[in-house]
């Protein structure tokens, strides 16, 4: 890496070297088909790829020297105009395109230099994209910012449209730098009015990048005169609707006033009626005190029976929730053994399908048995049959050829028959794996026989669950019915009640308040007469006729049931 950079610092100086003295022969002003500019570019390139790292994607490895200078923009927002012309030339299809055009378009700005030493200043993000050893984190990379700075004389005028900057082969020709620069003078002439050319073209590229601004600029500016009409539009309604809205106050105003007027009148009409209520109430004041009297030992003695009654409710609430947790309890029982009975079936359905399976094996193994066992006694009747034929084959001399050929046909039976005993030997011993699985199988069953036995038991279990379930419901209706008894409705306070709740006559010093002790209403003496004895009370209490007469009903449905 270290003679890497070395060389390729040798090489940046010979060509920024041999590039000015061409470019001070020339006028300073240089095109892209000048040689030496060529060459400097490539020598660049190579200088910026030196320790590139390389990039792993979906299509395969990526080594381009584009991504550092997209830093650039970000670090620099004058390089920004660079950037964009770049990536909206429709040429340009591969990074390495991308590069060489964005070094053509830096050079031409004279800006090079600074745009690589704003590069150079930000190593930690440089390190992104270069190996440690890479020349562009070195020292070297600020040797060549150095160097690059001199090209700042320069005017280059570089045409990139319709040039191939993707597939250009970047290799260094070491022949120009031996050979001598006074060669360089003799088409001096020739190349100034090559350079008067490309800065015409330059100049008329740069007139045409001024008119698309121009008419991007107009656009925006038909952009902005629509919606200046547009807020000026909503401007007006929005005066409109001031204007309304102020009406609006104004009616509300005179309402306002009319009904201030009307409750001033209302005011003089209830002060008037308040005196003469206050003059009713003086009179029946010394009646009030004696009832308040009666009532307020009445008070006393509901409160001691309200405090029986909380007891009893808390015990209750009490039992309700010892029920609900017993109840809760129960269903999870329930159904931890309803999936252990569904785990079980399916168990059996396997057990069952296996049975299936081991019998059907079964058959088909006796089956191939019955096959070859006769085989072999044919193999073996034949052989006898040989044998025979062999025998009297050697007492007749005069038959030797045929007995060579019966020879031949013995030994080729004795083949047969050795194949069939080896047959008959695999058949032995999947006959062996028959009995193994047949003697499984009986395992089987007695599982499948003592799963039967536990699902049995379990059933049973549930049954005698769903009796305690059922049994259990029955006392929580019972609580809840209590409960209802215990609660009732709401307890009407005294001062709420004015009439009778059944008869709707009013109360009076001689039609006292009487309190259903199931309902909470109040009643009079003659609707409140009946006594029942509830489970929330200990003895028979007042109940009035509705509630008395619902209450026999219940009783007598229960007792019918």
């Amino acid at each position: 890496m270290m003679e890497e950079r070395a060389n390729l610092m040798h090489m940046m100086k010979l060509s920024v070297k041999v590039l000015l003295q061409s470019a001070l022969s020339l006028g300073r002003s240089l095109d892209a088909d000048h040689a030496p500019l060529q060459q400097f570019f490539v020598v660049m390139e190579h200088c910026l790829k030196h320790g590139l790292k390389v990039k792993k994607s979906f299509i395969g490895q990526n080594k381009s020297f584009f991504g550092p200078l997209e830093l650039v923009e970000k670090l620099c927002p004058e390089a920004s105009d660079i950037a964009t012309s770049v990536r909206n030339l429709p040429e340009l299809k591969t990074a390495v395109g991308r590069g060489r055009a964005w070094l053509y378009l830096a050079l031409m700005q004279k800006k090079l230099a600074d745009y690589l030493k704003v590069l150079i200043d930000n190593k930690h993000l440089l390190s992104e994209f270069y190996e440690p050893e890479a020349l562009m984190m070195e020292e070297e990379g600020t040797v060549i910012v150095g160097l690059l700075v001199g090209l700042n004389v320069l005017d280059a005028n570089l045409c990139l449209k319709g040039e191939d900057l993707d597939s250009q082969v970047g290799v260094i020709d070491f022949s120009l730098y031996f050979k001598d620069v006074q060669e360089l003078d003799s088409g001096k002439e020739h190349e100034r009015i090559t350079d008067v050319l490309d800065q015409k073209n330059y100049v008329e590229e740069l007139n045409r990048h001024l008119s698309c601004t121009v008419g991007d600029l107009q656009s925006k500016i038909d952009g902005l005169e629509k919606t200046n009409s547009k807020l000026q539009e909503e401007l007006s309604a929005a005066t409109d609707r001031i204007c309304s809205l102020q009406e609006e106050q104004q009616q509300l105003r005179e309402q306002n006033e009319l009904i201030r007027e009307r409750s001033e009148k209302s005011v003089e009409i209830t002060k008037q009626d308040t005196k003469v209520e206050l003059e009713t109430y003086k009179q029946t004041r010394q009646g009030l005190d004696e009832m308040y009297s009666d009532v307020w030992k009445q008070l006393k003695e509901e409160k001691k029976i309200r405090l029986e009654l909380e007891k009893e409710l808390e015990l209750q609430i009490g039992m309700k929730t010892e029920m609900e947790i017993a109840m809760k309890l129960l269903e999870k029982d329930t159904h931890e053994k309803q999936d252990t009975l569904v785990a079980l079936r399916q168990q059996l359905e396997e057990v069952k399908a296996i049975n299936l399976q081991m019998f059907h094996k079964v058959q088909n193994a006796e089956s191939c048995l019955q096959q070859k066992n006769e085989a072999i006694t044919s193999f073996e009747e034949k052989n006898n049959q040989v044998m025979s034929s062999m025998k009297q084959m050697e007492e007749s001399s005069s038959l030797e050829k045929e007995l060579k050929s019966e020879k031949e046909q013995r030994q080729a039976l004795q083949r047969e028959l050795q194949q069939e005993k080896d047959t008959s030997s695999l058949l032995r011993a999947e006959l062996q794996q028959v009995e193994g699985l047949t003697k499984e199988l009986r395992e089987l069953r007695d599982e499948k026989a003592e799963l039967q036995k536990v699902c049995e038991e379990q059933e049973q279990a549930l049954q005698e669950m769903g009796l305690h379930l059922s049994q259990s419901k029955l006392k929580m209706e019972d609580i809840k019915e209590v409960n209802k008894a215990l609660k009732g409705h709401t307890w009407l306070k005294d001062d709420e009640a004015t009439h009778c709740k059944q008869c709707e006559k009013e109360f009076s010093i001689s039609r006292r308040k009487h309190h259903c002790r199931h309902c909470g209403h109040i009643f009079c003496n003659s609707c409140s007469s009946n006594e029942l004895a509830l489970p929330s009370y200990p003895r028979p209490v007042r109940v009035c006729d509705s509630c008395h007469t619902l209450l026999l009903q219940r009783c007598s449905s229960s007792t019918g049931d």
